[in-house]
This record gives C-alpha cells, structure tokens and sequence, in this order.
C-alpha cells in the first residue's frame, strides 16, 4: 500500500449492525453489533466456499481480465443482465454458463477465468475469500463520510482486488511493519503492575493484575476517533503523527476484524505509550462515565472494583502514562531494579471478546481471568520477564489464515445441513465451560478450565549463560528439580539437577499459585528434526486431574510452532501407559541414522516415539471431538425422526418361510440401507475347492500371516478364551477346507473375518498382531476379488 506508512486513525465501529461501518464516533468500544456483523461475512464465506466450482468461477470472473487473444483490456466480467442490486452468492441458483458474452468486451466468462482451470479448490477458495472482503470495503467507502477513513478503505480495496488480478496475497507495502513501538501497551501495562503493585499480598496483587486485564481488554476493542475530529478537540496535537498511528490502526487491527483476508493484530502489542497518550484521558473519562451509568446493572460483587479500585488504578496508571520518566516504559525494564522487590511473574492479557466493562469473574482475587488466560486472538505472548528463556505457552492460538482454508473433505452430508445442525447446538465459537464435568469428560478438560480461568499456567523456561539470570525462572527451576527428584526416585538427583539447568534444556513448566507442580524436560535437536523428553512428572497430590495430558498437548503446540514434528523418549514400565494415551508407540518413525548418539540411553527402558500431526491444535483437540459427536447425535437425531414410521412385524417365518431377501424388509430402504455388490457364486465342489485352496495358500505365504497360523495357545495369551468366544486360525481353516467343509464362498470368507476381527478384539489397535490383521485382511479381499468371488 503505498500510503500506509502512514496508516490513519480515527475510524468508526465497523459493522455495527451489518456490513457497513458506523458512522465515525469520538471513540468508543465496539459492541456486539460488530460481532454480528463479523459473523455475517464469515458465513457468506462459507455459503460461497460450498458453492459448485462453476459458481465460483463466475463470481471470480467478475475480478478476473479477460484472457482471450487480441490483447483484451477488459478487466472483469459483467453480466449481460446484471440484477438491479448488488448480486448476493447465495440466493444465485440460475445456471451458470461459461459462454456467456461479457457486457463490456462481448468475449466469455470462459476467457476471464481460463488462468482458474487448474487452480485448487484451496486456491479458489482464498480468493473467493478475498472476493467477499473487496465486497464489503466497496460498500465501506460510499458508506464512509470522513475522508481520511475512506482514503484507508479505497487503499485496502485496491490492494485487495491486486492481490486477486495477480492470485497473490495481501501484503501491506508500509515502511514499518507491526509491532511499531517497544515496550508494546501490553507489555507497558504489564511493568506498571510490578512496578507499583509487586510488593502487594497475593489476592490483591489479582486485584489490580483483574484491573489491567480489563484495561487492556478496552483498548483492544476502542474505536479511535478520526483524524478531523481530533484535531476539532485538540487542535495543537501531533496530527500528522496520529493520522499515522490511525491508519495504521486501521489496516492492521480494526479492519481486519472483518477482512480476514489481511492480517490481524492487537492493539495493545503493536502500539505503545505514543497511541495510549492519544486515547488515554478520553478513554479513561468515558470508562468511568459509563461505569457510573450502569452501577445499577453492575452484579453486586463487581460494584467495589469497577467504582472504587478501578478509578484508582487509572488515575496511578495515567500519571505513568503521561510521565516523561516512568522506568515502565522502558526495554530494559527490571521491577526488582526500581523497587528492590522480587520480580512477581504476571501475565495479563486482553479478552479476545469486546464485552462489558464488568466482564470478569471475582471482585477481590483474580480467579478465573487474570493470571494466565491469553487471548484466543494473540499472536504473541504476553510475558513480563525480560529473560527470553522464560517463554510463556497461550492456551489456543488459533491456526493462521493460510491454514484455516486446508481443503475439506466432502462428504455426503450438505454444508447448509451441517451448518443448520451447529446452530441448533451452540455457537462453534464458544467453548462450552461446565462446572460440572460429566464422566466422559477429556482426561483434560479440568485443566483446560483450570488454565482458562487462570489457576494454573504453562512456561517454557530454561537456564541461560549469556542472560541476566531471572530469579523467579531460577526459583521454578529449583522447583523443577524437586518435583523431578521426589516423582522418579530412581533417577540420581545430581543428574536430574545437571539437566534442568543445562542451557541445553528448557522444560515446559506448569505453574499453580505461583509454584511448581509438574514439568516435560526435552532437549530440540532441529538438525535432526526430533526433541527428545527427558523427564516427565507431576507432583503426587496434583496428579489425576488431567495436568498431564494437559501438558503434553501444550508441549505438542509449542513443537508444531517451532517445526519439529517428532518427540522421542525413554520411558520405564511405570510411564509406558501414560505414553500411550499421549500417542506414543514403540514404531519409532524417526530414521535409526537421526537419533542414535543424540539421545541418552537408559537400561530397562523403552524408546517410544510419537509423530505430531501439524493441522491438530492439541490442546482443544477434545473439545473439537465432542462437538463433533453433538453434530453427529443430532444428525442421527434428525435421520431417526424422518424414518419412525412403524412397520407389522414379519410374519411369514410362521408359514414356513426360511430365508427372505433383505430388501424386501418393509421400510429396509427408507433406513438408507443399500444391497452390497454381490460377487459369482461357484457352481461346481472342485472349482470352489481349487479357489479356496489357492487363496489361501496366498493368504498363509504373505508375511504378516505369521500370527494366525495356529490356535493361540492359553499359555501365551492368559484370558485368550474367556474373551474370544469363538477362536479361528488358518491351521484350522485348512483342516476344514481338506475336509470340503466350505460348500460356498460365504462359509469361508466368514472364518477367514473371524480371524481378523477376534485378533482386533484382543489386542490394542497398537500392537503388532493388531497391524498384522489389518494389512492381511486387505491383502485377502484383493485376493477374493481378483478370483471373482465378490465384486471389485
């Protein structure tokens, strides 16, 4: 863009009841209009996504030059009977016909969209994205009334309709990229907390660390006021230099929003003490202006700290702000330093959600929202200790754009069935939290809750050599070291000491009022593309309670993030079970070559390893499954209430009648049943005898039939026959098949099953003998099929 170095500000709140910006306020917080209207877009995208390809071609050629020869300088299609409004995707159902003439140059829509044919349905799927926001900025400029907002808008627009013609993506051409200036509002926010408050007991030091939340909480979702309305206000301001900080404003935190085409940032992480001077005094007379005003509606526990402590908190925070001397501004600040206090570790972060200014959840001690929870929306951690060994972990930052538009496999069920089912369920945005967790909770759902509400938190820390060392990431190594020494007793303390402080190491720490709980040591080997786990506990009275897996999972995140995509460990016979609930198998995917003489070998242990699957985000994997088993309910619900018409039982078995074809089953079909593919049934004993034979000779010489040659024998497998009720082998299989016992296909193809599936009861999906089963099966039914006996 070429004008947005100096992007404005001042803009209004976009989309407060549509698609269409409000009119330009005197700031502001957004409300849930603009939500809705957030939404609105993001389900036209998704409605147009689901569209067949030639709809998407036709909308795509309306952005599209023509291709055609002669040199066509017609840059879009347009239709020959344009609607008298602006055409909306989804009321389309007409045909769409590539021959049809362009109004402007009289050449096809097949000759603006030719450069399309081979594109991916991911490809065509980001720009069709791309589509809907150029869309909704056009309508954004004629709606627009000040100026300098509608030069940002008509900038986006044309980059964003660039980025189509040239199937490339938005890249914002300004002279200073995000963040613009250091220490962050954020992060400022966070030092004024250490500064003034460290020394405070702990309930209430929460107490104002619930107050920055809700501080930095506003300003992420503040409606800056235009350029021409600041300078009305305060004519002898920096105009130029917040017309700069406005535009910026715009284009990467407010826009947007809505565009999700371009990428978004929080306000408080990209701008700092230059912005929160601009809004500061309006912001902090409207904030208590509106506390005021809605004290009646404020619940009874919130009223002390939103009329007393809240107004207090700004007035300490306003004289930092303004002050040409505050240490909180400073890169290299230090708490301990300015106060001779011990650096209290805090981490404050604003809600991803624009809500009421009494948002959170107690008035005294920051329970559930203050220590630890990050916005779903940072993209990146808000950590108050200077020493960049201490990395703290953010509960769900979601997938980025590129990876959000993966190709979605389709099935047989209708998008706008599936959409119409999530509706009926919850918002798909929200994350159901219960205060009660039924038994079929995840292993892990107290302790994602936990961390939501701030009980406990996850810090990647280590020791540095080249760091001021950080007392309070040294005091969590200690305890580290304790928590390691007290779980595994057999492992020497002095080398458990040598590991959690080797620079070498960093360990995943979870934290709970302020102390150790539990830990995952690992060392990276990125040349290698593996992290080996070298210690892995939680303390005994903490254990049961999902922190484990919780941990894990954070682990699993933080690896995707840094690109290594495969964990090894030694683990004892008191671990292996954990391992396995976390993915690990004993089929170690990394190559012999890569590890050996990188990872400590330990006797009387066994490597395992697990491969991490980059498109999971872990650590709300169980939640997305249990959404997933609600849509599932409901569409059998739906499927069950389309079919509940009751049919006479049979009664012609009471006549003498034996066998009757299934399809004649009244309402069979209505079920979606359908008959499966019927394969040649041999006539004659000896052909049958001779195609059996062969094929099973082929199943015994295959090399994973090694398992299933004889009966099992008690000996080996204790509780085998107690389990299996009805055991098969091929030994068996061969005995009855000298003895001609299988006079038809399906006789042996059931004993053939029975193997398979008996070994798949017994043992764990796995083990050998479970792999063995599956890869054999697959090979016999391509026998089967290949001897004619069922269908291909």
């Amino acid at each position: 863009m070429a004008d947005s170095a100096g992007i404005q500000q001042g803009s209004p709140a976009i989309g407060a009841a549509g698609l269409v910006p409000a009119a330009p306020g005197a700031g502001g917080t957004e409300g849930s209009g603009a939500a809705r209207g957030s939404a609105r877009i993001a389900v036209k995208k998704a409605q147009l996504r689901s569209s067949p390809r030639p709809k998407k071609l036709e909308k795509l050629g309306v952005y599209s030059s023509c291709k055609a020869e002669g040199a066509c300088k017609c840059n879009g299609w347009k239709s020959q009977n344009p609607p008298p409004t602006p055409p909306q995707t989804e009321q389309q159902s007409n045909a769409v016909n590539l021959q049809e003439p362009c109004r402007s140059c009289s050449h096809t829509l097949g000759d603006h969209v030719t450069h399309l044919e081979n594109v991916s349905e991911e490809e065509m799927n980001r720009l069709l994205g791309i589509v809907l926001d150029v869309e909704y900025l056009y309508t954004c400029i004629h709606k627009e009334e000040d100026a300098d907002t509608k030069q940002v808008y008509f900038s986006l627009f044309k980059l964003l309709r660039k980025s189509i013609l040239q199937m490339g993506k938005p890249m914002l051409e300004a002279q200073e990229s995000p963040p613009f200036e250091k220490p962050s509002i954020e992060q400022g926010v966070n030092n004024f907390v250490q500064y003034k408050f460290s020394h405070l007991p702990s309930k209430e030091r929460q107490t104002i660390m619930e107050l920055a939340k809700m501080f930095l909480n506003q300003i992420n979702y503040w409606q800056l006021e235009t350029p021409s309305q600041r300078r009305q206000r305060v004519p002898n301001d920096d105009a130029a230099g917040y017309k700069v900080n406005y535009t910026r404003w715009l284009c990467y935190c407010n826009v947007p929003q809505f565009c999700d085409s371009l990428p978004r940032y929080e306000t408080t992480q990209i701008f700092g003490r230059t912005l929160l001077r601009s809004v500061f005094t309006v912001m902090r007379k409207q904030l208590l202006e509106q506390a005021r005003q809605e004290k009646d509606k404020l619940p009874p526990e919130k009223r002390t700290l939103i009329l007393t402590h809240f107004p207090k908190f700004l007035s300490m925070l306003e004289e930092e702000v303004y002050s040409h001397n505050s240490p909180i501004w400073s890169q290299d600040f230090l708490a301990g330093a300015a106060g001779g206090q011990i650096p209290i570790h805090t981490v404050i972060s604003a809600a991803s959600v624009a809500r009421p200014l009494y948002y959170s959840t107690s008035p005294v001690s920051v329970d559930p929202s203050t220590c630890g929870s990050v916005s779903p929306a940072r993209k990146a951690a808000s950590v108050l200790e200077p020493n960049p060994a201490g990395e703290k972990r953010k509960p769900s930052e979601p997938l980025s754009h590129e990876e959000n538009k993966r190709p979605r496999v389709v099935g047989d069920i209708p998008m706008d069935l599936i959409n119409e089912v999530m509706a009926t369920i919850t918002d798909p945005a929200a994350i159901p939290e219960t205060s009660l967790l039924s038994a079929h909770s995840a292993r892990d759902e107290a302790a994602r809750l936990e961390e939501r509400r701030g009980v406990i938190e996850f810090h990647v820390i280590g020791n540095s050599l080249n760091q001021k060392p950080n007392k309070r990431i040294l005091m969590w190594l200690v305890g580290l070291q304790n928590v390691f020494s007290h779980q595994l007793p057999r492992m020497p303390k002095e080398y458990i000491t040598r590991l959690v402080f080797d620079p070498k190491h960093k360990t995943l720490s979870l934290i709970k009022d302020g102390r150790v709980i539990g830990g995952i040591c690992f060392r990276m080997f990125p040349s290698q593309g593996f992290t080996e786990i070298v210690f892995c506990a939680v303390t005994s009275n903490e254990q049961v309670k999902g922190y484990g897996t919780h941990l894990m999972n954070h682990l699993k995140e933080y690896h995707i993030k840094h690109e290594i995509l495969n964990f090894l460990t030694y683990a004892d016979e008191y671990a292996i079970g954990y391992f396995k609930k976390q993915g690990f198998s004993k089929d170690i995917k990394v190559p012999k070559s890569k590890y050996v003489g990188y990872i400590k070998d330990y006797e009387g242990a066994t490597l395992m390893g697990c491969e991490l699957n980059p498109s999971i985000p872990y650590t709300e994997f169980s939640v997305i499954i249990k959404k997933q088993k609600e849509i599932i309910k409901k569409l059998i619900e739906r499927k069950q209430a389309q079919i509940r018409k009751v049919y006479p039982g049979l009664s012609c078995f009471k006549d003498g009648v034996r066998q009757i074809p299934i399809e004649s089953i009244p309402g069979i079909r209505e079920t979606g049943w359908k008959p499966v593919g019927k394969g040649k049934e041999l006539k004659d004993p000896d052909q049958l005898y001779s195609t059996l034979k062969t094929i099973l000779q082929h199943v015994k010489s295959h090399q994973n039939a090694w398992p299933f040659m004889e009966p099992v024998k008690k000996t080996e497998a204790p509780g085998y026959y107690q389990v299996i009720r009805f055991p098969m082998d091929l030994k068996t299989m061969s005995e009855r098949l000298k003895s001609r016992y299988y006079t038809t296909r399906k006789l042996f193809m059931a004993d053939m099953q029975r193997i398979f599936t008996n070994c798949r009861e017994y043992n764990p999906p796995e083990s050998e003998y479970y792999k063995c089963a599956n890869l054999l099966e697959k090979f016999f039914y391509t026998k089967i099929k290949e001897a004619g006996l069922i269908e291909k």
